[in-house]
């Protein structure tokens, strides 16, 4: 990817334009880590962009903005332009085609509004990127109330890059932040918030950002359920960390960096349900809090417009989070109903995460169900296919299509899984049995 960026500048540079790599990856690279992606920039205007390059896409055009196809790889190649007026929060009402130094102007931070020329190795830095970037600053560019007002998401943005590179922020830039707090759910749609979350989630900086959010004042408007999670009690003779929020920053804390997403949202959310739970009786308890959190999840997830798979995966890991105990007490046949579920893994990382986050930390249960789980995996490395279907027990037992059917099914599936019933006939056998 990178020599093909460097190729796509250097015809842009033949054509007799300026061009250059811009904003992200300029940051990373002066931070000594690999870009993801190659932004470049150019005095090229659109029309002759297309011109100039091979395979282009028009994706915002209107706003000198060309994706440029090349070596299989894709390129964001925008003209220099500066903007005016962001009626809606998020794009210019107006752009004008200008240099380089105005193009800089008109970014979000300073860290991101450097332009680097790979063929020549010059930096050309109109803002002060690599003073804040060697100082380990967070700052707008220009009036930060002005950057905020002009796409409100930047606020995200900002909590996002100071926690991801374990930066401070610029006063001004603090103060903003806190000031306009409450626009990060005003003309943003979901999407791109739970974009932006999915970042800071996947980041290293995750516990730090959701600090950030609620001292700022974002969490309380973003995601009040969890919010609610701080100052709610727990039973310190298990709980010796603190209130539900000190222990889920906790288990977030825990998580190895190779997590999968679904994960992080479910050790996020695992005890969600526990403000709208708390009883005090002989000490404090949250009978069905792992319910009320299976709402909850629900209701933020779909706010945030999540995938659906993302969504069940979550709600699921987040309803049985607390079935570890009476799992290691199961028939074998039960025990390996679970083993084998797709997301039973995922289940085992955010219980670990729980233990972690937990003061006194015991992950003799967690070590002991993963021995389980792998000595199951021994004997009975995937599901066995199904003896008999649904319309055969339908037939012999009489059944309209309904509950009863399904009982009889997983009653079917336990057997088979314990071994009890292990060929057609014997299954046969057994559901003769039952009538």
């Amino acid at each position: 990817m990178k020599p093909t960026s460097i190729k796509i500048i250097q015809q842009l540079k033949d054509a007799g334009h300026q061009a250059f790599w811009a904003g992200g990856c300029v940051r990373d690279m002066l931070l000594g880590i690999e870009p993801k992606d190659f932004d470049i920039v150019t005095s090229a205007n659109p029309d002759e962009i297309e011109d100039l390059l091979e395979k282009t896409i028009p994706i915002g055009k209107e706003f000198g903005v060309i994706l440029a196809q090349q070596d299989d790889h894709d390129f964001e190649v925008a003209t220099f332009r500066s903007d005016s007026g962001y009626s809606d929060g998020r794009r210019p009402d107006a752009i004008e085609f200008t240099n380089a130094e105005e193009d800089a102007k008109r970014r979000d931070f300073t860290i991101n509004g450097m332009f680097y020329d790979p063929l020549t190795d010059e930096i050309h830095d109109f803002i002060g990127g690599q003073k804040d970037l060697d100082a380990k600053l967070i700052r707008f560019i220009g009036d930060p109330e002005e950057r905020i007002l002009e796409d409100h998401l930047r606020i995200l943005r900002a909590v996002r890059f100071k926690n991801q590179f374990g930066f401070q922020y610029e006063p001004k830039t603090y103060d903003a932040l806190v000031k306009h707090a409450a626009l990060v759910i005003e003309n943003c749609s979901n999407e791109r918030i739970a974009d932006e979350l999915n970042k800071i989630m996947m980041s290293g900086g995750a516990v730090e950002a959701f600090e950030d959010m609620e001292d700022i004042g974002v969490l309380k408007v973003l995601l009040p359920e969890i919010q609610n999670m701080k100052g709610c009690a727990q039973p310190y003779e298990y709980h010796q960390e603190g209130d539900v929020w000190d222990h889920t920053m906790l288990a977030l804390k825990s998580l190895p960096e190779t997590t999968q997403l679904p994960v992080r949202w479910a050790v996020l959310l695992h005890d969600v349900g526990k403000p709208d739970t708390f009883e005090l009786e002989e000490r404090i308890r949250f009978d069905g809090h792992v319910q009320r959190g299976k709402e909850i999840a629900h209701d933020i997830l779909n706010r945030l417009r999540f995938p659906k798979r993302t969504v069940e995966e979550v709600k699921w890991l987040v309803e049985h989070h607390m079935m570890m105990m009476p799992l290691v007490e199961m028939p074998i046949g039960r025990k390996r109903h679970w083993f084998l579920h797709p997301y039973f893994l995922n289940l085992m990382a955010v219980f670990k995460a729980d233990a972690l986050g937990t003061i006194p930390s015991d992950l003799s249960l967690h070590d002991k169900i993963l021995e389980l789980y792998r000595e199951t995996l021994e004997a009975m490395p995937k599901e066995p296919e199904p003896l008999l279907t649904g319309h055969e027990i339908m037939e012999t037992l009489g059944l309209e299509p309904g509950e009863k059917v399904g009982e009889v099914l997983m009653q079917l599936r336990e057997k088979q899984l314990a071994e009890e019933l292990t060929t057609h006939e014997e299954a046969v056998e057994w559901l003769e049995s039952l009538k």
